[in-house]
Order: C-alpha cells, then structure tokens, then sequence
C-alpha cells in the first residue's frame, strides 16, 4: 500500500535502533557531488545538519472540509426506515471537518514555507509552529498537485531562518542523506538514510510530473513536507510518500527532487499556479519492437513519438510519428516521462531543441513551446474529431445536483448525430465520469486521456443521463 495522506489518527513511539561511529575513521563520500567536501564525519556531520536545519523546518497543522456518503441514503425508500424516521428528505453527502499534522520548511527570510500540496493543498485552517515554539496563522499561496507541491506564507516580522538548495541532478545512489520532520507528532525528528535509487516514476499518480528520489532514510506520516538533505545540509528533496503494507516506515520513502521543488515553488510565489509548457505529443516508452521499427538498434533509452498533435508546437517544428527523442536542450532523455517532464518545466514561447532518431539518422529540432490555452483550444478541436461532441467543466450547480466532487467529470455540450457519442445516444447535457476506470479530474484531464487512446481505441465510459440522473457504463470506439 502506497501512504501518501498524513492524518494521524494516534502517536506511536518506536524505538529506533543507529549505527553511530564515534572516534573512528572519517567517512568518505563516494559521489562526486559530495567530493567536494573532502570526507565526512559521521558522528558529527548529522548532529551539524540538525542545529543548522531543525531551527528553519516547521511543524504544520491542518484542518480539512471532506464530503462524505450518507450512510442512511439507501434506506431511503425502505418501508420499515420509513415508519420509524418518516420520510425526510436526506441529502447526498454530508460535511466533516478533519484534522491532519505535516512538515513544510522554511525557504526565504519573508515567511514562505514549502510542503507538499496533499498537506496543504485543501486545507481550509493551515496553522505552523516553528521550533522556537511561536504559532502562526498561515495562508496558502499556491498548490500544484501535480508534482504534489504547495507554497504557504506566515506573517512572521522577525528575520527568518531558512533552508539551502542542492543540486538534485548530482545526487548519486547510496548517498548518505538526512531527513527531518515530524512523524507522528513527534517534533524535530532526524532520521538518516542512504539515496536507494532515482528516478522513481508514476509512483502515487501515473498523470502526474513524477521523478522521485528513493531513500531508506525512516519517513513515517507526518514527515510529508519535510526537507531530506545530503551531508552538506543542503535540501535535496521534499520527502512526500512512503511505500508501505503497515502504514509505518518500510525502508521504501519518495522525496521529489529539489531542482523540480525549487522551479514550482519559484512559479508559486510569483504567480499562485504552475503554467507548464506544452510539446503536443503522445509518447510511449521504447519497447524492443518500437526500437526495431524506428531503427534505433538494441537501444531502448529515449522517448517514442506515438502521436502527434494536429497544429500542435512539435507539428509546426516538423517533428513525426515514429521519431524518437533522445535529447531535450542536450540532456538526454532516458523515458516518456522524462521528456514529458523536461518540456513540462520548460517556460512557455521559449524555443527548445530537440535531438530526434529518424529511421536511425540523428537530427536536431527546434520546438517553440506552447501553453495550456493553447493545448486546451487544439486538443478541444481534436476532441471533436475523435468523439463527435464538444465538452465544458461542471458548473457547481451541477456539482450539487449529481453529488459529485468539485472538479468530477465533463458535460457534454454539443453531440454530432453520426459521431461515436451520437451513434451510442449520448445528448448534450449528459455527464462523463470515468474514462476505463479512471475518475476525470476536470476538462484538461479529459482530453489528456482522450489524446493518450489509439484511433479505433473501444473504451468503456461511466456517464450520467442528465434527463434521469441516473449513472452506467457506455462502450465508445475512439477515432
């Protein structure tokens, strides 16, 4: 089980069990990142990390708003129900108010504290208490749940401590690294570890802009938002997720690198949101099959075009199915989603070049890279072709009316007769749910799923009829 939420229900105290070195021989650190710092010793540099860290790294309690089931809704129309509580007129969901505990750390002397987004992100009370113990109100400046992301600001007016970057990208594997936070409850604890791989991806959300560092460093719930830090006591990732069957520390923790936490939580500050670049490509990891027919040989490294978007940035720049990405702005690009990723943080009307595989010749592109509007109004057009219907995001009266989540679904606004949605009796006003399991989080989303289908794609949908409420499953082939 993947452990991501940090509401706590209890304290748990465990005994943890070091290896400490006292009077022995220094240690050397074997990446080059940390060579720099000549050697290391052990049974001093963790206690030098937690004096100069501890003071910038904040306790982070939250209170939630959740809607939830009525239990009682299905006993609704039961007779016996009826005679004892009558028939009143029960609603959907009901509202709770749930607490939860985090860590977030300090960036910058103005009261700035980054944490991830499943911290903070829905909150509706955020209140932080630094290690001095002084207590303060918060506000959130900025979310973004896909990197699991969120800025908040305290109204502090005395100089603030703060943390220091690293360079996540000379992070090497069996790094020594320390984490801080407050599992559990339990202000200030450090915990040290090794880094035991990169690149971790697709973790706790295929969609999402994911690339993990894994750590063996204990990170229990209530470390979320916490800084993990090489032995210099630079922040080399914000811990976010543990993988875990008993809900407690497993050796298996997730930090997001702290080259994406500081470029998302520079876009925060600035502008309250994250705008992404946009490439205008469907890409798939590189099979043995694919490398055959793209006749890239044995190599299975780089990013296979599956599709490309009619009047997209990459059409306009000439680039095609069948190509394969090895490099983006010279770094080589191992996987689909590292190219996603790179284009991702790339900032929007900025050119970008690209070294692409075609037919086992190497090539250079330059791609001028577009915007969310710009893919919204596109792929909105290719949405059409592809399902013969025009789509809009719920309004809240509809929100209310079905009793769904904010953001749940699409509606319908426009149905071609002879489209596949027109052929199977949809009509406007209908709602779209689920795409082949998977919940629809808004209109981007949606046509982010449609554009990943292959054409001729028959794929199951859960919809809403909108003339009698009622939800089922509907079998659509995809143009």
């Amino acid at each position: 089980m993947l452990t991501s939420r940090l509401f706590i229900p209890r304290v748990v105290l465990l005994l943890m069990v070091g290896v400490f070195l006292l009077g022995g021989p220094a240690f050397i650190v074997a990446s080059p990142s940390a060579q720099a710092a000549a050697s290391v010793d052990l049974s001093t540099a963790i206690i030098e990390i937690a004096k100069k860290t501890i003071p910038a790294v904040a306790h982070i309690e939250v209170t939630e708003r959740q809607e939830v089931a009525n239990p009682f809704l299905p006993f609704e129309g039961d007779p016996f129900f009826r005679y004892f509580f009558g028939n009143p007129k029960m609603p959907k969901k009901f509202k709770r108010e749930v607490k939860g505990l985090g860590t977030g750390m300090i960036i910058d002397a103005r009261g700035h504290i980054l944490t991830n987004y499943h911290v903070a992100g829905g909150a509706t009370k955020i209140e932080v208490v630094l290690a001095n113990g002084k207590h303060y109100q918060a506000k959130l400046v900025g979310g973004d749940p896909k990197t699991d992301l969120a800025v908040i600001e305290i109204p502090a007016k005395e100089q603030l401590p703060f943390v220091t970057f690293g360079d996540s990208d000379k992070v090497e594997v069996g790094e020594w690294v320390v984490a801080i936070g407050h599992p559990r409850g339990l202000d200030q604890t450090v915990t040290q570890g090794i880094i035991s791989a990169k690149h971790r991806r697709g973790i706790t959300d295929p969609t999402s802009y994911q690339d993990f560092l894994q750590t063996d460093a204990p990170i229990n719930p209530g470390n979320s938002g916490g800084p993990l830090l090489n032995l210099r006591g630079e922040v080399i990732g914000v811990n976010a997720a543990i993988a875990s069957e008993s809900g407690g520390s497993e050796g298996i923790g997730f930090a997001i690198p702290s080259n994406i936490a500081q470029h998302i939580s520079k876009l925060l500050i600035a502008h309250g949101k994250v705008e992404r670049g946009w490439l205008g490509v469907g890409v798939q990891d590189l099979t043995q099959e694919l490398a055959k027919s793209a006749g890239v040989g044995e190599s299975l490294k780089g990013a296979y075009i599956g599709e490309v978007v009619k009047g997209g940035p990459a059409d306009k720049a000439g680039l095609r199915k069948g190509d394969v990405v090895i490099a983006y702005q010279g770094k080589e690009i191992a996987d689909a989603s590292a190219l996603r990723n790179e284009a991702a943080n790339t900032p929007i009307g900025s050119d970008a070049r690209v070294t692409i595989l075609r037919a086992g010749k190497k090539q250079d592109l330059v791609i001028h890279i577009g915007s969310l509007q710009e893919a919204t109004r596109v792929l909105a057009a290719s949405l059409k072709e592809r399902l013969g219907a025009e789509f809009r995001a719920l309004t809240p009266q509809e929100v209310s009316k079905y009793g769904l989540d904010t953001n749940q679904g699409v509606a319908i606004t426009r149905v071609d007769a002879n489209g596949p949605l027109g052929e199977v009796g949809f009509e406007p006003g209908d709602l779209i749910l689920q795409i082949e399991g998977q919940t629809i989080t808004g209109l981007e989303n949606f046509i982010e799923l449609i554009s990943s289908l292959k054409p001729g794609a028959r794929i199951t949908l859960v919809a809403v009829d909108h003339r009698s409420g009622n939800a089922g499953q509907v079998q659509v082939t995809v143009r």
